[in-house]
């Protein structure tokens, strides 16, 4: 009976929204321990371990870490091109008033962050960095609004998981952008051929997710050495795969159901130990008071909050949008608080901004650990503090 019990816990928890973000905490913690003991040369070494084969004709030997950051986080931007195909098409995004608020406020909440970063970091070597502090984890934040379960109303769950995939877009974009050198433009060509024929595909409304799957391999293979990071491959690839707007499974949904749990309880886990591994050293807290750390500090655990809420409020004042239902404009606040969260995205976009100074990626991904913890305990004590005053209030007008 115990066991039967235990076993479904264990299908409940791992079936829950909040499932991905408590793994994903568990690995930081031991990623955390790894680098701050002795197996942290060892760790090291192994992720500079080179893992695959080449030839003339054909090169794919990477080191682990490459093969996490670039192969397994292109099946993670897979997933998220495929959320932001599915909202635009048939969600929170189908509409331009369904997707005016969310829009509107992952844009103050990209600005706002990126903007206080440049003012701390203008004219100094790390400037490069303006996009760490722009981008929202989706699976934390999503994780701990789960986690307040009816103490916030559903319109705000939905409001939070649609700006999520928002600023996800946008992120995607900033690295295509700005985050790429060296193009190799014979090879990009070569990716946009596969890519029209993917387009035939989804014109010809083919099914089977192995017409879509196999040339999007070889599209992350052509990226790859174009220059491109080639998690865009995964974005690109989704955004071919056919769908439909009523109820009925379409491919984009069977592969986004079949993705989510590899992607919230594998991937993104295996992600969070391998980048994570920050070991501790003399003044680096005293590094939080740098141009960097204050950049991006405050510009995830202040310009989220500030960007989101001024958008917000703008967009309904002028009547471009309205708020969820049953959501208070102090609800936004703590929403604004959890969009903060920067953590997966956020470490990775410090990876690609300095790929030379190991020192400048780790006071980096300690300042994101930091604002993210922040953002994640305020956000959640916000909302908790709110809903009790709410019910406070509401049985004392019983009791009148």
């Amino acid at each position: 009976m115990a066991k039967l019990i235990n076993l479904k816990t264990f299908k409940e928890f791992f079936n829950s929204s909040s499932g991905g973000g408590v793994v994903l905490l568990i690995c930081v913690a031991i990623s955390l321990i790894i680098a701050n003991t002795e197996m942290a040369w060892g760790f090291e070494h192994f992720l500079e371990q080179k893992v695959g084969f080449h030839n003339e004709a054909v090169h794919l030997e990477f080191s682990v870490i490459n093969w996490i950051n670039d192969g397994l986080m292109a099946v993670f931007f897979l997933l998220v091109g495929l959320e932001i195909k599915r909202e635009i098409v048939e969600g929170e995004l189908s509409s331009l008033r369904h997707a005016s608020l969310p829009v509107l406020a992952a844009i103050g909440g990209v600005l706002v962050p990126a903007t206080i970063y440049s003012l701390f970091n203008a004219g100094t070597p790390t400037v490069h960095g303006w996009g760490i502090p722009m981008a929202t984890d989706i699976a934390f934040a999503l994780g701990i609004v789960s986690l307040l379960g009816d103490k916030v109303p559903t319109g705000l769950k939905i409001f939070l998981a649609a700006l999520a995939i928002v600023d996800d877009l946008m992120a995607i974009l900033v690295i295509a952008i700005f985050y790429t050198s060296n193009l190799n433009l014979e090879y990009l060509m070569y990716a946009g051929g596969i890519m029209v024929i993917l387009i035939i595909f989804n014109r010809l409304r083919l099914k089977n997710l192995l017409f879509y799957l196999i040339p999007g391999a070889i599209i992350w293979y052509l990226i790859h050495h174009s220059g491109i990071h080639a998690t865009i491959a995964g974005v690109l690839t989704a955004l071919t795969l056919p769908t439909t707007p009523d109820d009925s499974e379409s491919p984009l949904e069977k592969l986004e159901h079949a993705l989510t749990k590899p992607v919230n309880f594998i991937i993104m886990p295996i992600f969070a130990i391998a980048n994570t591994n920050i070991t501790f050293v003399d003044g680096m807290v005293e590094g939080l008071a740098s141009n960097l750390g204050l950049g991006i500090v405050l510009g995830l655990f202040l310009g989220k909050p500030i960007g989101i809420f001024v958008m917000s409020f703008i967009s309904v004042k002028l009547k471009i949008a309205e708020l969820p239902k049953n959501t208070t404009w102090t609800h936004v606040v703590g929403l604004g608080m959890l969009g903060g969260i920067g953590f997966t995205m956020s470490i990775f976009i410090a990876l690609l901004s300095f790929k030379t100074s190991v020192d400048l990626q780790t006071e980096a991904k300690f300042a994101v650990l930091v604002a993210s913890v922040l953002s994640g305990v305020c956000g959640f004590a916000w909302l908790s503090l709110y809903n009790k005053k709410k019910k406070k209030k509401k049985e004392a007008l019983a009791e009148a």
